[in-house]
């Protein structure tokens, strides 16, 4: 029988200081400048990267063969160890509220949140009736949001639709002359119409809406700023995308990055989609922290690779790069 001398409490506790202690010490002996403000975040309970999300885009890219219902994506962002979650709403397999509750339910029951669902509409039209379509149309979107407890909605200012597709705008790199007789500022007078009467009705739902740089008049850093001061509400904010900048990227992320209330970051294993950027995430993390951007970051994988493979990696270069 062995025989087991009890230990004095404090001396357990000095030893175990004198433990720590110790490997903290050795950790900042080997560790470079950026590891050790890792490790000093680490110790002082501190959160030390921003909270990544993952958009089910990322698993389905519009692709009408692939099955992605929304319920299996969210379980899959929880299982690949993402924090939250972003719907896109036109991936929505049902929009009924027993669904809709039901996601926000299991987000819960996963221990992530659902942080933001991306939309689609346009204000670049010419007949208000079809304007108006489209902010009944974004209402709806806001009550889907409100049911699943999400606080931001990402909106466009929509596009004017010149080249009739998608594929063909990509091929002249998101650059498209406005419709006979009418001018990109005509346009910006119908998008700040649109967004003035759809704020107060976000506000009353605590509904966030957030304009992204996603073509249209906000193709550019300048014409995303300019709509952003256009709008003064505490319920307007900025949706910044990495991969939508097609020239001086790394120049027109700094310029929006400050006004930023949430980024979507691209990433491309495999090859581009539609093209692919060179996104250098070390410098744009090196960014978060000059601006102390400390909000979620949504994954849009975007490449040609199996998502079951690129997403995961996505996430780890991600964690790698956007910490404090």
């Amino acid at each position: 029988m062995t025989n087991h001398t009890p230990m004095n409490r404090r001396a357990f506790l000095s030893g175990a200081a004198a433990v720590v202690g110790a490997t903290a010490v050795g950790a900042r002996a080997n560790a470079t400048e950026t590891d050790w403000n890792k490790v000093a975040a680490s110790s002082k309970g501190a959160r030390r990267g921003n909270l990544i999300a993952v958009s089910s885009y990322s698993y389905w890219h519009f692709d009408e063969d692939v099955s992605a219902p929304m319920d299996q994506c969210l379980r899959k962002a929880a299982e690949t160890g993402f924090d939250a979650f972003e719907v896109l709403e036109q991936q929505l397999d049902r929009v009924d509220l027993r669904y809709l509750r039901s996601l926000r339910r299991d987000a819960f029951k996963y221990g992530i949140s659902i942080c933001s669902m991306s939309t689609h509409q346009t204000f670049v039209r010419p007949d208000a009736d079809e304007r108006k379509f489209n902010v009944e149309k974004t209402k709806h979107s806001i009550d889907l949001a409100s049911e699943m407890g999400i606080p931001t909605l990402r909106v466009n200012t929509g596009r004017w639709d010149s080249w009739g597709s998608f594929d063909a705008l990509m091929e002249h790199r998101g650059i498209e002359e406005p419709l006979p007789g009418h001018t990109d500022e005509e346009a910006f007078g119908w998008c700040v119409a649109a967004f003035e009467e759809l704020l107060p009705y976000a506000a009353n739902k605590g509904v966030m809406l957030s304009l992204e740089n996603h073509w249209g008049l906000a193709r550019t850093a300048d014409g995303l700023i300019k709509l952003l001061d256009a709008i003064d509400s505490p319920w307007f904010g900025c949706m910044l995308d990495t991969g939508n900048f097609l020239d001086d990227t790394m120049e027109q992320i700094e310029k929006v990055l400050p006004r930023a209330t949430m980024v979507q970051a691209k990433t491309y294993y495999g090859g581009g989609v539609w093209y692919e950027l060179p996104l250098d995430y070390k410098k744009i993390g090196d960014l978060f922290r000059k601006y102390n951007y400390r909000g979620f970051v949504s994954l849009e994988f975007e490449g040609k690779a199996n998502a079951e493979e690129a997403v995961p990696q996505s996430l780890a270069l991600l964690r790698e790069n956007l910490y404090f």
